[in-house]
């Protein structure tokens, strides 16, 4: 058994977040310690992404707090220094096709932190390697590969700074089953190598009994329930019954 009860490298405290009328965010709490994987589901327009981008600083709340480390992420020195320590794989890889793929890989090191093309390179061919990418594949374009390749090279590029923090967004959009539970395996294996806390969200269920420690739900601005992902199936709670079985009926009303 993990034990998560260190201090939490990040916390949201009563976080909410509007768009003129429509208030997005009610008030969220959450926290996620060193080497725990928590998952945020919740059904479309819920928040889960308006959630990942208040918590990385892209979008400032009306009210509320978010702490790294301890620390607010107000100040835009602090903010820095927590993105410095944070990886980001974005919902369909978001990767720069003028770029190859070891500068894709080594993009914050190359334009953030300086590093000379030639030990760029290098480090990027060894965190290829991580994610089952042979070192052929360094100098050829993301539309040279299939989609499951540009993910493996987005994930490359997410760990290669090694953070400490890391955000996925949607990581197996429009891959196909066994593609989506090898990056799977991936992920949990590059996050447990790390020792990093990791912040998903995802609609795919097969990829949340994967990846997370623990499962948190979204629903209309609020966390309804957070518990581990072993307890899923037998939760007691009617909007998790209804999310996790794919039924129409239910508490939930289908985004139509």
């Amino acid at each position: 058994m993990i034990d998560f009860s260190e201090k939490p490298i990040l916390e949201l405290r009563n976080v909410h977040k509007s768009f003129g009328d429509k208030h997005v965010l009610r008030g969220i709490d959450l926290t996620v310690a060193p080497g725990q994987s928590l998952v945020i589901i919740g059904g479309s327009g819920t928040g889960k992404s308006v959630t990942i981008k208040s918590a990385l600083g892209l979008m400032t709340p009306e009210q509320g707090e978010i702490l790294f480390d301890g620390q607010p992420i107000t100040d835009p020195k602090r903010l820095d220094a927590m993105r410095r320590r944070t990886g980001m794989l974005f919902q369909g890889g978001a990767l720069f096709d003028s770029l190859t793929v070891w500068e894709n890989v080594a993009f914050a090191l190359l334009y953030r932190d300086g590093v000379s093309r030639a030990e760029a390179k290098r480090r990027a061919i060894e965190t290829l390697a991580k994610v089952r990418l042979p070192a052929s594949a360094a100098d050829l374009r993301p539309a040279e590969l299939s989609g499951g390749m540009q993910k493996r090279v987005a994930l490359a590029r997410a760990i290669i700074a090694t953070p400490e923090l890391i955000f996925f967004d949607e990581p197996t959009t429009g891959l196909d089953p066994i593609t989506a539970d090898a990056v799977n395996n991936l992920i949990v294996e590059q996050v447990k190598a790390l020792g990093a806390a990791a912040v998903s969200i995802t609609h795919d269920m097969a990829s949340v009994r994967k990846i997370a420690d623990e499962v948190a739900m979204l629903h209309e601005g609020r966390i309804i329930w957070r518990g581990p992902v072993s307890a899923l199936d037998d939760s007691g709670n009617a909007y998790i019954d209804q999310f996790v079985n794919g039924r129409a009926e239910g508490p939930i009303q289908p985004a139509i």
